[in-house]
Protein backbone atom coordinates (compact mmCIF):
# COMPACT_ATOMS: atom_id res chain seq x y z
CA UNK A 1 0.00 0.00 0.00
CA UNK A 2 3.11 2.14 0.46
CA UNK A 3 3.47 2.36 -2.98
CA UNK A 4 -0.22 3.26 -4.07
CA UNK A 5 -0.07 6.03 -1.12
CA UNK A 6 2.92 7.67 -3.13
CA UNK A 7 1.63 7.13 -6.74
CA UNK A 8 -1.70 8.69 -5.74
CA UNK A 9 0.29 11.89 -4.18
CA UNK A 10 2.26 11.77 -7.74
CA UNK A 11 -0.92 11.93 -9.56
CA UNK A 12 -2.89 14.38 -7.03
CA UNK A 13 -0.22 16.83 -7.89
CA UNK A 14 0.01 16.12 -11.43
CA UNK A 15 -3.53 16.11 -11.87
CA UNK A 16 -4.75 18.98 -10.06
CA UNK A 17 -1.27 21.75 -11.14
CA UNK A 18 -0.14 21.98 -7.49
CA UNK A 19 3.11 23.88 -8.11
CA UNK A 20 5.41 23.91 -5.53
CA UNK A 21 3.56 21.05 -3.63
CA UNK A 22 6.25 17.74 -3.69
CA UNK A 23 5.46 13.91 -2.93
CA UNK A 24 7.09 14.35 0.39
CA UNK A 25 5.06 17.62 1.40
CA UNK A 26 1.81 15.31 1.47
CA UNK A 27 1.42 13.17 4.18
CA UNK A 28 -0.58 10.04 4.23
CA UNK A 29 -2.66 11.13 7.50
CA UNK A 30 -2.84 14.76 6.31
CA UNK A 31 -6.32 16.14 5.10
CA UNK A 32 -6.75 16.83 1.63
CA UNK A 33 -9.35 19.68 2.34
CA UNK A 34 -9.74 22.61 4.11
CA UNK A 35 -6.83 23.19 6.55
CA UNK A 36 -5.34 20.10 5.03
CA UNK A 37 -3.70 20.35 1.54
CA UNK A 38 -6.21 23.27 1.14
CA UNK A 39 -8.32 21.42 -2.05
CA UNK A 40 -11.88 22.61 -2.52
CA UNK A 41 -14.88 21.47 -4.26
CA UNK A 42 -13.92 21.67 -7.87
CA UNK A 43 -10.74 19.74 -6.91
CA UNK A 44 -12.94 16.94 -5.58
CA UNK A 45 -14.73 16.53 -9.37
CA UNK A 46 -10.91 16.26 -10.90
CA UNK A 47 -9.85 13.59 -7.90
CA UNK A 48 -13.53 11.48 -8.53
CA UNK A 49 -12.21 12.02 -12.48
CA UNK A 50 -8.93 10.22 -11.43
CA UNK A 51 -10.81 7.21 -9.48
CA UNK A 52 -12.96 6.59 -12.88
CA UNK A 53 -9.72 7.00 -14.94
CA UNK A 54 -6.79 5.55 -13.32
CA UNK A 55 -8.77 2.64 -11.13
CA UNK A 56 -12.28 2.04 -12.78
CA UNK A 57 -13.38 3.01 -9.61
CA UNK A 58 -17.02 5.28 -10.15
CA UNK A 59 -18.54 7.41 -7.32
CA UNK A 60 -22.52 7.95 -7.59
CA UNK A 61 -22.95 9.63 -4.21
CA UNK A 62 -21.09 12.79 -3.39
CA UNK A 63 -20.99 12.08 0.36
CA UNK A 64 -19.33 9.14 -0.12
CA UNK A 65 -16.78 11.43 -1.60
CA UNK A 66 -16.19 13.33 1.74
CA UNK A 67 -15.24 10.22 3.23
CA UNK A 68 -12.85 9.00 0.83
CA UNK A 69 -10.82 12.22 0.06
CA UNK A 70 -10.31 13.00 4.01
CA UNK A 71 -6.61 12.01 3.27
CA UNK A 72 -4.01 9.68 1.10
CA UNK A 73 -4.71 6.97 3.36
CA UNK A 74 -8.56 6.62 3.20
CA UNK A 75 -8.47 7.07 -0.38
CA UNK A 76 -5.11 4.25 -0.39
CA UNK A 77 -7.62 2.12 1.44
CA UNK A 78 -10.66 2.62 -0.78
CA UNK A 79 -8.69 2.12 -3.95
CA UNK A 80 -7.22 -1.07 -2.70
CA UNK A 81 -10.72 -2.42 -1.84
CA UNK A 82 -12.76 -1.35 -5.19
CA UNK A 83 -10.12 -0.43 -8.22
CA UNK A 84 -10.92 -2.60 -11.22
CA UNK A 85 -7.96 -1.51 -12.80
Amino acid sequence: MVELKEELKGKIIEVLNLEDVTVGDIQDGDALFGDGLGLDSIDALELIVLLDKEYGIKLSDPKQGKAIFKSIETMAAYISENRTK
